[in-house]
């Protein structure tokens, strides 16, 4: 191969920014010509690409968000949509693309795959919901923000001796509520993959009321339900004055930490390395902080799977 370009689908992640910078940095080492596609699928329908060069990703590494932009695409999702993207990239001598996005990114760059042309996946979402990984780009940033704004919240929550639900990002995985939770020693943790009866969190809540707790915090991922009906259900059970913060995009944003820098160079670099080695169709990413690589329709066909462990751990220490 001597040409690759390098795209940024689905929803934006904390990170992408220094994977786009190794893409492009390792491939230029390896003497290859990167070019970047803006705006994911729908610009590289679009013929959105553009060389890149050394300098198109100085400065890029501490960013948040994507230089690359993104954008979701219905008509790429078409036989004639892929084809199309296909001879755009042909069009300039393409011969691989690398993908930076989550499961749906991944489905795409699958389809281009199945008709022939080598993509290569790099998992950045901060729901940290793909298998075949032990974390996704962007998840440990949108932790920290978590933790950081709970922290907030605590002071106040003391101050006014209240009870406090905040709602975090995670429709259908609960890692993000889960890490935070145990991170900032929240009294209960509400999360899609499992079913924790109303009754509990009541219980907890009045457990440490009689003991003289003077406040509490309680996390719950959106895909469950909404934190501000779940808030309105406590201060009418448990007659604890209640207050509910809903996170939102905030999550998204904001510096990637040393964590998802480094996380975010290595899985660029390999995925560069997996291109060049013919490999095609794959996704790179991080397992006992060993970098690997798995097939894209086996990490498609497989649950994610929460640490339950971590799970136990928090009922343990939230008595």
């Amino acid at each position: 191969m001597k040409k690759i370009a390098v795209l940024t689908s689905g929803g934006d992640a904390p990170g992408m920014n220094a994977a786009i910078r190794a893409v492009v940095r390792k491939g230029i080492y390896q003497g290859l010509e990167i070019y970047g596609v803006s705006n994911g699928f729908q610009g590289l329908m679009d013929g959105k690409i553009e060389k890149m060069e050394l300098g198109s990703v100085g400065d890029i590494i501490q960013r948040g968000g994507t230089i690359l932009f993104s954008a979701r695409s219905e008509e790429f999702k078409t036989d004639q949509g892929q084809e199309l993207a296909i001879k755009q990239l042909k069009k300039l001598g393409i011969e691989g693309l690398i993908v930076l996005g989550g499961d749906g990114s991944f489905t795409g760059a699958l389809k281009l795959t199945e008709k022939g042309f080598p993509c290569v996946g790099i998992p950045c979402t901060i729901d940290n919901d793909i298998p075949g990984t032990d974390f996704t780009v962007g998840f440990d940033t949108a932790l920290n923000t978590i933790v950081e704004a709970a922290d907030k919240i605590r002071d106040t929550a003391t101050s006014h001796e209240r009870t406090y639900v905040i709602e975090v990002m995670g429709r259908d995985a609960g890692d993000l509520a889960l890490w935070s939770g145990l991170a900032n020693g929240a009294e209960s943790v509400i999360i899609p993959e499992r079913d924790e009866p109303f009754e509990n969190v009541i219980e907890r809540l009045k457990r440490g009321r009689a003991r003289g707790k003077k406040h509490s915090i309680i996390i719950l991922a959106e895909g469950v339900g909404s934190g501000i009906e779940l808030g309105k259900r406590i201060e009418e059970t448990a007659g604890q004055e209640t207050r509910v913060t809903v996170l939102g995009h905030i999550q998204r944003g904001g510096q990637p930490t040393g964590s998802d820098r480094v996380l975010a160079s290595r899985l660029g670099a390999k995925a560069i390395d997996l291109l060049l080695n013919g490999e095609e169709g794959m996704m790179v990413g991080i397992e006992a902080n060993q970098l690997t690589q798995h097939k894209i329709a086996d990490i498609l066909s497989k649950p994610h799977n929460l640490d339950m462990s971590l799970y136990k751990l928090m009922g343990e220490l939230s008595i």
